[in-house]
């Protein structure tokens, strides 16, 4: 293979050229297309998405072109049978022809006037030798006999890697401003010292792992609105939040909130990463993480911050906020003012006991006829005779159905309450929020776990985890 060299000079000609050049404009000559419509696509995150599309004639060629520019960012050339042909990279030379031939790619493709592109064909092309070398080092190894052939492959193995790593280095050195040294930057991990440079001149894993994550964004600039046009970002992002921030709701606030902070030069990228925070955390995967999306709501959304959200979405994000404002972990929960079934007010903090499970269902909800009898198995199995109640709130499904469940099932010695027509409509006539917005209530069966002074310990779990948090504060409590 052809080694190219470019010169810094050349390359800077190119910078100024582009500067002088408005809009884009990207020749493409495709073998063996004679005829059809090829696509240009970009990454946004995890998302890839189509920014232009081009008509070939009968020679295979065809023209990307727009008045403005397209943000920079690593796009890809799609197939009439939409299927993603090569990559390219598109930064600030936009003016540029690309030729290929589909039955040899990656190694047909051939770039004129793009010189970062040409760099990263070459790169593309270095690393598609070496994770060959290393491929056939994997298959060698599994087939070693000895100890000295093992240890022989995996040197082997380690040097192409190696030369992989310093291919980059030298790339990212020579053009730290591009785009491609960019790309290196979010691909490059730290690596952590060896045992010996560590405290006690012995491997410490807390200091691994300290060392690991304080060194996790060298290099990496949060304005680069670039890095979110890329499928290496929002990755990092992933590995970064879900390996080395700890969970709890004030860890990942502070670093959401300085990764916001350093990005706010720059519009586009502090777009990105708000959606990227709200999403992840609006109907987050661990409880107790929603607190972090009513930060965000407060912080930025409801200051005027985030104005690049549709009407649609914003409204989404009001009614999801103000309904998970009133039930935090660590809380008090909104009171309850219900009636049981005889019609005798029952509210909620009007039951004393060590814990409170509220058990919000249907009984003519499917999945509350199954789960709500397994509650009241493990109620009476356990919970009772720890003093604990619970209170059931029915939601929808009409008193008749109710309270024939009730009786078709046994559920004794459960505070079964439900709200009145009245006091509901009294509510909204006071524009008071009703316990549908203040329980986030929109799909049953929902369990709460509150303390006895009606602090929220837990939401939205099994009963099996329910029952787990209990035995743990139980455990806690017998040993305080």
């Amino acid at each position: 293979m052809r080694k190219i060299v470019l010169s810094v000079g050349c390359f800077l000609l190119y910078l100024l050229n582009a500067h002088a050049q408005s809009g884009y404009s990207i020749r493409v000559h495709l073998k063996p297309f004679t005829g059809g419509k090829v696509y240009l696509g970009y990454y946004y995150g995890k998302i890839r998405a189509l920014a232009d599309s081009a008509q070939l004639d009968v020679n295979g060629d065809g023209l990307f072109k727009g008045k403005d520019r397209l943000p920079g960012g690593v796009y890809f050339v799609v197939s009439p049978g939409r299927t993603v042909l090569f990559e390219l990279l598109l930064d600030s030379l936009q003016h540029f022809s690309v030729a290929a031939d589909t039955a040899g790619l990656p190694e047909t493709v051939a770039f004129t006037g793009s010189p970062d592109n040409t760099l990263f064909q070459t790169y593309t092309r270095f690393t598609a030798t070496k994770g060959k070398e290393i491929t056939a080092g994997l298959k060698e190894l599994a087939a070693a006999h000895t100890r000295a052939d093992s240890t022989r492959i995996r040197e082997k193995m380690k040097k192409a890697n190696t030369e992989i790593q310093d291919y980059r280095q030298n790339l990212a050195v020579k053009y730290p401003n591009t785009l491609l040294a960019a790309l290196f930057r979010l691909l490059k991990e730290p690596v952590v010292p060896p045992a010996a440079s560590q405290p006690n001149r012995k491997y410490d894993s807390l200091f691994a792992y300290r060392f690991f994550k304080d060194h996790y964004w060298d290099g990496i600039d949060f304005s680069d609105e670039r890095l979110s046009r890329t499928p290496v970002f929002e990755p990092r992002l992933d590995k970064y939040f879900q390996d080395l921030v700890p969970p709890e709701p004030d860890s990942i606030e502070r670093e959401a909130d300085q990764m916001l902070l350093e990005a706010r030069v720059s519009k586009p990228m502090f777009q990105y990463l708000m959606v990227y925070f709200v999403q992840k955390y609006v109907n987050p995967q661990y409880m107790g993480q929603d607190a972090i999306f009513v930060h965000l709501f407060e912080k930025y959304i409801n200051t005027g911050q985030a104005e690049f959200f549709t009407e649609k979405y914003r409204k989404f994000l009001d009614n999801r906020a103000y309904s998970l404002m009133a039930n935090l972990i660590g809380q008090p929960a909104a009171n309850l003012e219900m009636v049981d079934t005889t019609g005798k007010p029952r509210n909620l903090y009007d039951v004393a006991a060590p814990f409170v499970v509220i058990c919000f269902w249907d009984p003519t909800c499917s999945h509350c006829k199954e789960i709500v009898p397994k509650v009241d198995s493990i109620f009476h199995a356990r919970w009772k005779q720890e003093g604990i109640k619970l209170y059931g709130v029915m939601v929808d499904g009409g008193n008749e159905a109710w309270l024939q469940f009730i009786k078709d099932h046994n559920l004794t010695d459960w505070i079964h309450v439900y709200e009145t027509k009245e006091h509901q409509e009294a509510g909204e006539k006071a524009g008071q929020p009703n316990y549908r917005q203040l329980y986030d209530v929109y799909q049953t069966p929902i369990l709460y776990l509150l303390d006895k002074d009606k602090h929220i310990i837990a939401k939205k779990l099994t009963y099996q985890q329910i029952d787990e948090v209990i035995n743990l504060k139980m455990r806690q409590k017998k040993s305080n």
